[in-house]
């Protein structure tokens, strides 16, 4: 008998939602609900770059929009039945904490708080509280407490207490009226099952293990004692927060008769534990020992796993080792690039669609992101490695790990009157790559063996250019997952072992998912000069992060020049 189940993706500009067959991942349904909400979904300021706020009812109105279309589709296959759907996955960015009411309502629904960009929802790339993070980890330090040691021995202005202290500081009227916050992956499973209660939904450990200093060998979120010597205020709300996080195999409770009537559903369907996206991604593109799961956007997330006795206690710089936030009973390991597909989008934009500063190539100022994105990797493609004399840091929304640090700014070295936008959008790639390289090494330091990547997202899917340069540059194998939507399926993964139809998430996999359908190999000529500029790049990487001071950079552009001369 056919079954099937639906996961549900939360992206930074939209939702996705799909109907997949639990026998083999095969997708009969998808839909994508734009959010309606400020510039592409996201509410921006133009006095402070640093703000990125959601509007919660996005995130309602997508459910909604999103499960009702997949299953339109769904419909026209043969043998499709809404009472065989077995449960209900949901992923979501993060850290993007709401402020609720004691309700679990979030403040923003409230017609006092609808326009307060400060009541709305912190979405993951909010940087507004950088200082707020610098403070977290230097306190920390003081404290000796062992509260940053799960998460690389440095707080990011991207999760959750520096956001809700820096809320404190800049809008109290928002913070006192909060009763709780809730993590967007926290509370769309617990709206859709209809029990919003800060005190009863249930916590993702994902969010809590990889941004809120959750661990249950210290007793939970970080002590009172603590969070006090930071702000009496947190540490009050502590006791407002939860004791107690859940991987997404456990029940979160099931589809409430409300919603199940809004998006055409039986009621009473299994709803998992949320989890946020790119760690249910992982799971979906076969994460195991000695694979890296690399889901690529418009910024990067990493995910390794390890068994707990192999593990180390440790990663400076690396953002999370957390039980249980990927696959259950392994630790998840999280890192990622706050820019990547933003990157290149800003440089098309910008720098060549806008300024037309490529009509060479027979660019307008007015055509399409596509066109230009399209015109800027053929041409790209044609160089070789190192033909450019271009050297860049890939930092323009700063940098997660391993140097932790919001307030670092992207670099380009080595231009000349000749230097053409192609190149420069080849250099930005690699930056990228060098980024991605730099990551992979700090976790192969630490004891976790990285044989193989494999990267999803559309860009991995669209771009043979960047797959064969990040594969000429980690020196290894680059696969591209099986399914285009990777973390909606990691998501319908966790609603079969949710509702027990599955036993376990290795049981799952099995069927639900399977090897890359396409991998790059690394080039033996590229891979060789990419190891003579990636030396270049942890030269001005130290050196501009602040890893080495007084570093000696006189010979960089001389040496890129050498490069570039012999390659061409």
């Amino acid at each position: 008998m056919y079954k099937y189940a639906i996961g549900v993706d939360y992206g930074t500009s939209s939702v996705r939602a799909i109907v997949v067959d639990v026998a083999n991942g095969e997708e009969i349904g998808s839909s994508v609900f734009a959010y309606p909400t400020g510039i592409d979904g996201v509410i921006v300021s133009n006095s402070d770059t640093h703000l990125a706020r959601q509007n919660p009812s996005d995130y309602t109105m997508g459910f909604i929009a999103s499960i009702s279309g997949a299953l339109a589709q769904a419909k026209k296959h043969s043998g499709f039945q809404v009472e065989d759907i077995v449960g209900i996955g949901i992923d979501t960015t993060g850290s993007t904490p709401i402020p609720v009411d004691k309700d679990g309502t979030p403040l923003a629904l409230s017609p006092a708080f609808a326009n307060n960009p400060n009541a709305q929802a912190w979405l993951w790339k909010d940087h507004t509280a950088w200082e707020e993070a610098s403070s977290i980890t230097e306190m920390a330090k003081a404290k000796g407490v062992p509260y940053l040691e799960k998460c690389g021995g440095t707080y990011s202005s991207e999760w959750f207490w520096s956001k809700v202290w820096h809320c404190l500081k800049v809008d109290p009227k928002v913070f006192h009226e909060a009763y709780s916050w809730t993590e967007l992956c926290d509370y769309v499973p617990a709206w859709a099952c209809g029990d919003t209660n800060p005190h009863t939904l249930k916590r993702s450990i994902c969010a809590a293990g990889h941004k809120a200093m959750y661990h249950e060998s210290w007793g939970g979120l970080p002590s009172k004692k603590f969070l006090s010597a930071l702000n009496p205020e947190l540490a009050a709300l502590r006791d407002r927060l939860y004791a107690k996080a859940f991987a997404s195999d456990v029940c979160a409770g099931r589809l409430c008769t409300k919603v199940a009537k809004e998006v055409g559903l039986p009621a009473g369907i299994p709803i998992a534990v949320g989890a946020f996206d790119c760690h249910h991604g992982a799971v979906a593109a076969g994460a195991k020992e000695g694979i890296l799961v690399k889901v690529i956007g418009t910024s990067t997330c990493d995910i390794v796993v390890s068994p707990k006795e192999t593990c180390a206690e440790t990663i400076p710089g690396v953002c999370g080792l957390v039980p249980g936030s990927v696959v259950p009973g392994l630790i998840g390991i999280e890192a990622g690039q706050s820019a990547v597909g933003d990157i290149f989008n800003w440089f098309a934009q910008w720098f060549v669609s806008r300024q037309n500063c490529c009509l060479e190539s027979g660019l307008s100022a007015t055509a399409t992101a596509g066109k230009v994105h399209e015109q800027l990797q053929e041409e790209a493609a044609r160089l070789k490695a190192g033909q450019s004399g271009l050297l860049a840091l890939d930092w323009n929304n700063g940098n997660r790990t391993i140097l932790v640090d919001p307030r670092l700014t992207g670099l380009l070295l080595g231009q000349t009157l000749s230097t053409t936008p192609a190149e420069v959008y080849r250099a930005l790639i690699e930056a990228t790559a060098f980024g991605a390289r730099a990551i992979k090494e700090r976790i192969e330091e630490y004891g976790t063996p990285v044989k193989e990547v494999i990267a999803c997202g559309g860009i991995a899917e669209k771009s043979p250019l960047l797959m064969q340069i990040y594969a000429d540059v980690l020196g290894c194998p680059m696969g591209v997952s099986r399914s285009k939507e990777t973390c909606a399926l990691g998501a319908a993964i966790f609603g079969t072992v949710a509702s027990g139809f599955y036993k376990s998430t290795e049981e799952a996999q099995q069927h639900m998912t399977g090897r890359p359908k396409v991998t790059y190999y690394p080039q033996k000529e590229s891979s060789a000069v990419y190891n003579e500029l990636y030396t270049l790049y942890k030269k001005i990487h130290d050196a501009f992060g602040g890893v080495v001071l007084q570093a000696d950079l006189s010979m960089v552009m001389k040496e890129l020049l050498t490069i570039a001369a012999r390659e061409r």
